[in-house]
């Protein structure tokens, strides 16, 4: 969890007058989750942040889904999507996978995008090329080429690039926190957690816009809507609490290793509502004098395996297509594992160069229409080489 930050003018006791140099009250708004009954976040607002003028039906930009049938081990290569040229962050994703639980997708954005809200969960942004300012209601964060961003649910935002900005977007249904078990009972990392504290960032001013009648785009439940407020809700002098827009670097991330190969956990990196989220990093690999580094052929019986390959040489899979931009899903009900004579190529090797998302899901990922557009229909037979899809 991010650890408690004071950012900006707050008074010293909560709930208690705190005025402007004008001497008008500032309105409190108290950010929390579960009922108020976990993080919170205290923030005080120049204008009330309930004046609304207007409310209007948004169509949604999100398309439908198609199951993975028939089931097969599959590959797509975001590096072929289409983005018009004024692309934002926003309204220009394309949807690649989902499940009652998530929305994966991806954005080439070049443009600012419009002030936004995700009522419905926590996001998760990786930065895979680019790079820009997350503007939000709390302050302004930096991220670039590796960052990791997560945006706590109904935290209004806009994402400007610097040029062109490729994101990976993880859309929770709930909260994406770091797992439980490199946490203590308060909340600290602990010292086998292959990052902490010292990773992370935060807000570290306020980010004050004056303007009048401003529209909020917010994704709810029931599809979106269009907010018009009556002040421009980036009128925060001050904050306080556990409850804030992080980013950390994916090279902050300390894989483990061992004498033999570790299996996936070890690179969790954060958890959501029936799924993880884990890194593969560069990294020293098994060390016993009979290892095999790449992995085992594995059949993760309960999960949907999501790997988006954004650097180095994945050796395991070398020879199948896959590449940089690549993202392979290989789903439960299919035994998956390392290309044909990776394993025997893999023996004496003592580095892995390579880095790689991988977001395991507990419920099965629909296919998306950004999906079907970059697939690769040979990729369910290069084990065998064989297939109606190849020649």
């Amino acid at each position: 969890m991010p650890h408690y930050r004071a950012v900006g003018e707050i008074p010293r006791k909560r709930h208690t007058q705190f005025r402007s140099p004008e001497g008008k009250l500032y309105a409190e708004e108290l950010m929390g989750v579960e009922g108020f009954s976990s993080d919170s976040a205290l923030l005080y607002h120049r204008h009330l942040p309930t004046a609304i003028v207007d409310a209007q039906v948004v169509a949604d930009f999100r398309g439908p889904f198609t199951p993975n049938h028939p089931l097969k081990p599959r590959h797509f290569r975001t590096q072929e999507l289409k983005f018009a040229a004024d692309t934002d962050a926003v309204t220009g994703r394309r949807t690649l996978f989902g499940n009652a639980d998530v929305v994966i997708g991806f954005a080439v954005a070049t443009e600012p995008s419009p002030l936004y809200r995700n009522a419905v969960g926590d996001e998760l942004f990786y930065v895979q090329g680019g790079s820009g300012t997350v503007e939000t209601v709390y302050g302004a964060l930096r991220v670039t080429d590796g960052d990791y961003l997560v945006i706590p649910t109904s935290t209004t935002y806009r994402v400007v690039p610097d040029g062109e900005l490729r994101l990976y977007i993880v859309e929770a249904s709930g909260h994406i926190g770091p797992p439980k078990r490199y946490l203590s009972a308060k909340g600290q990392f602990l010292e086998h957690s292959p990052y902490c504290e010292r990773d992370q960032r935060g807000p570290t001013e306020p980010l004050l816009v004056d303007g009048e009648d401003v529209d909020v785009l917010v994704r709810h439940r029931a599809g979106l809507t269009r907010f018009t407020y009556a002040n421009h809700p980036f009128d925060v002098v001050g904050w306080d609490g556990c409850l804030y827009p992080w980013a950390f670097h994916i090279s902050d991330f300390e894989p483990i290793t061992g004498r033999v190969h570790q299996p996936p956990p070890v690179h969790q990196t954060f958890e959501g509502p029936n799924f993880v989220v884990c890194s593969f990093m560069p990294r020293k690999v098994d060390y016993h004098p009979d290892s095999i580094p790449v992995p085992y052929n594995h059949a993760n019986v309960d999960s949907d395996e999501l790997m988006f390959y954004v650097g180095g040489n994945y050796e395991a899979r070398k020879g199948s297509g896959i590449g940089v931009g690549s993202l392979s899903l290989h789903p439960s009900g299919f035994t998956h594992g390392p290309q044909p004579g990776a394993a025997e190529a893999s023996i004496g090797a003592d580095f892995f160069d390579e880095t790689a998302v991988m977001v395991d899901t507990f419920r099965p990922l629909e296919l998306g229409e950004a999906a079907t557009d970059s697939e690769d229909p040979r990729y369910a037979w290069t084990w065998s080489r064989r297939g109606p899809d190849w020649s």
